[in-house]
């Protein structure tokens, strides 16, 4: 019987280490098993690249309105979204002190006017007295010359004749000095007058008054700066969305470009508007590098409010047709493959690169060579322009940043003069296509190389290098590459339990 049950309890044993076995090879099996992979399709379809921020509705016009004297509010006029007009009285500073100065100025040219009449008669009454010490010298003149009055008569008469022509001088002074004082005193009651008119507040623009400052009773003191009573906006129809732009995506704004954008009080509204300023004035917080775009919002049932919040999407490339791929194609690594770049230049029909040598201006010469299939004497000619050009990179690499730039640039615009003098008419089609599309791929934020993996005929990944165009974020354009419309590419992979497979870094673009 112990026979029996030794026996029983080994069967039993047996059979455990059978039934794990069965399911350790259920479960850890399927780990040398070809992995599955998810595939997708490139496609022909609209391609969209856009830039979004967030900005602040404002009026296109807006002007605030203040006091150039000081005193205490008297009375106001028009309250919060009031319509005025050009010149209409919105408000009244207490113009009682200001009255006043104006009747003091007004007697203090009355007393200069008088003044002056006094002068001007003492000059008659000097010019008459010149006169008549004119004629007793003439006539003592005349008796001395006869012999009838001593010489030292007509000495006395000369002393008299000249002091009297110095009175006239003095008085003459005195009454140019009288209309200058009239001009002073008519030039401060000039001066009381305007400053009595400020009193009155009047709007500049029509408009809307979108703020109210003050209150009657209220004292204003413009000492040092106007102070701010109203803000008036001249027109709420037009309106404009100030919004700031990362200076990594700015390069792709331009002048013109359509835009859209929402606001939160109005869910599910589009408004749509124009690029109308890229302003050049950089604007630095935390080290984050923005600039302010302004963008065109019409408002013709004034919806929209000043100071709203705008979440804007300002479109920088699109294309009706687009041969395109999901990004996520350009994601997938698989697992134990390199990650290398390749050599290919970026996608541009002119150079690059700072300096002007290396492999990737010999990459870009052989592609211009192969895509405009340039003939023996042709690749002669861009060899030498490319060998001429060098030393011009090389002496722009050493500039400062801000000069840098635009010495590459007249590089590269001078390069591109050169090599369309050595086309044909032909090839400079198709070297004017090359250029459209690395602007487009530029101002879409893509452009460059890129590597995807197909499914090769052994069932193996195969990675096959494309050019790229424009991107939104989730699709990306294919300029060329042995890819077309419903090829299929890897855009992950999944073991047999469903997790996902390892070697899959995060987004790039070659």
């Amino acid at each position: 019987m112990k026979t029996t049950a030794r026996f029983g309890l080994v069967g039993l044993v047996l059979i455990a280490l059978a039934g794990a076995g069965y399911w350790g090879w259920r479960s850890f099996g399927a780990v040398g098993d070809a992995p599955k992979f998810k595939l997708g399709k490139a496609e022909i379809g609209p391609l969209t690249s856009a830039v979004s921020a967030t900005g602040t509705l404002n009026p296109v016009v807006s002007v605030q309105v203040g006091s150039q004297v000081s005193g205490q509010i008297k009375e106001i006029l028009v309250d919060f979204n009031s319509p005025v007009k050009v010149n209409q009285l919105i408000a009244r500073i207490d113009p009682e002190t200001f009255q006043y100065r104006v009747r003091q100025a007004e007697a203090d040219v009355e007393a200069a006017r008088a003044a002056l009449g006094v002068q001007r008669a003492e000059v008659l009454r000097a010019k008459a007295n010149l006169a008549e010490f004119q004629r007793d010298f003439e006539r003592k003149k005349l008796l001395v010359e006869r012999n009838f009055l001593s010489s030292a008569e007509r000495e006395k008469a000369q002393s008299v004749l000249d002091a009297g022509r110095a009175a006239l001088q003095v008085t003459e002074s005195q009454s140019k000095n009288s209309e200058a004082q009239v001009r002073q005193r008519e030039a401060q009651l000039g001066q009381a007058r305007i400053d009595l008119e400020r009193t009155a507040i009047k709007a500049p623009v029509d408009g809307i008054v979108v703020k109210r400052s003050v209150e009657p009773g209220q004292t204003v003191a413009a000492s040092l700066q106007s102070p701010e009573l109203f803000v008036i906006a001249k027109s709420l129809t037009d309106m404009q969305v100030e919004t700031s732009i990362d200076e990594a995506d700015v390069g792709r704004i331009r002048k013109g470009q359509k835009a859209s954008f929402t606001v939160d009080a109005f869910a599910g509204r589009d408004f749509v508007g124009e690029v109308i300023q890229v302003r050049k004035a950089a604007t630095v917080v935390s080290n984050v590098v923005t600039y302010i775009v302004v963008v065109s919002a019409a408002n013709p049932d004034l919806t929209l409010l000043p100071g709203m919040t705008a979440n804007v999407r300002i479109v920088t490339a699109h294309k009706d047709n687009a041969l395109k791929l999901p990004n996520a194609a350009l994601r997938y690594r698989p697992p134990g493959a390199t990650d290398e770049k390749k050599s290919e230049t970026t996608v541009s029909p002119a150079p690059t690169s700072t300096g002007g040598t290396g492999g990737g201006q010999a990459q870009l010469r052989e592609r211009l060579a192969t895509e405009l299939k340039l003939d023996a004497d042709q690749r002669a000619k861009l060899d030498a322009i490319f060998a001429g050009m060098r030393e011009k990179f090389q002496a722009a690499r050493d500039l400062p940043d801000a000069e840098k730039n635009r010495a590459q640039e007249r590089n590269r615009a001078e390069i591109r003069e050169k090599v369309a003098l050595i086309l044909s008419t032909e090839q400079k089609l198709r070297y004017a296509e090359m250029a459209s599309d690395a602007q487009a791929a530029r101002a879409g934020g893509g452009g460059g190389s890129g590597r995807i993996w197909i499914m090769g005929e052994d069932g193996s990944p195969k990675a096959i290098n494309l050019r790229l165009g424009i991107t939104d974020g989730s699709m990306t354009e294919i300029i060329s590459g042995e890819i077309k419309e419903g090829s299929e590419m890897i855009i992950g992979q999944q073991t047999k339990n469903g997790g996902k497979a390892s070697g899959m870094p995060g987004p790039r673009l070659f």
